[in-house]
């Protein structure tokens, strides 16, 4: 079964949002993501000062498996990246609601929170296309 953790909000793409303070929050890749991707070897993220609009790609990560697309749960501005990741991007399978996490971003338009799902609804998700 794969976790996903209460204080967080979800896309469909398996992007989690973590709320900071202010409109800052800080964006990652869920469990159940980081498990269907296999070993991550590589992760390319926005920079910062970067635009990013909600439900369009931000970047991309490699697994041993394939590449995919990075998505952003929210609009606004890259404030922070994680620049561990470059030199450990294995990071984000050991660790994808902590050390793991991808970029901070201010919001542009907070109300886009709504359109997330909230831990139970994304569980029942995931769920529903594990059947």
């Amino acid at each position: 079964m794969t976790k996903a953790t209460a204080n967080l909000l979800y896309s469909k793409e398996h992007e989690w949002v973590l709320l900071l303070d202010g409109n800052r929050v800080r964006i990652g890749i869920s469990d159940f993501a980081q498990k269907q991707l296999g070993d991550i070897v590589f992760v390319e993220t926005p920079e910062v000062d970067t635009e990013v609009t909600a439900n369009d790609s931000m970047g991309t990560i490699e697994s041993v498996k394939a590449v995919s697309e990075l998505y952003s749960p929210v609009s606004g501005t890259v404030v922070t990246v994680n620049e561990e990741l470059a030199d450990a991007p294995e990071t984000i399978n050991e660790h994808p609601f902590e050390a793991g996490w991808l970029v901070e971003v201010e919001m542009s338009n907070p109300e886009e929170l709504d359109a997330l799902l909230n831990e139970d609804v994304y569980q029942a998700y995931i769920n529903e296309g594990e059947e």
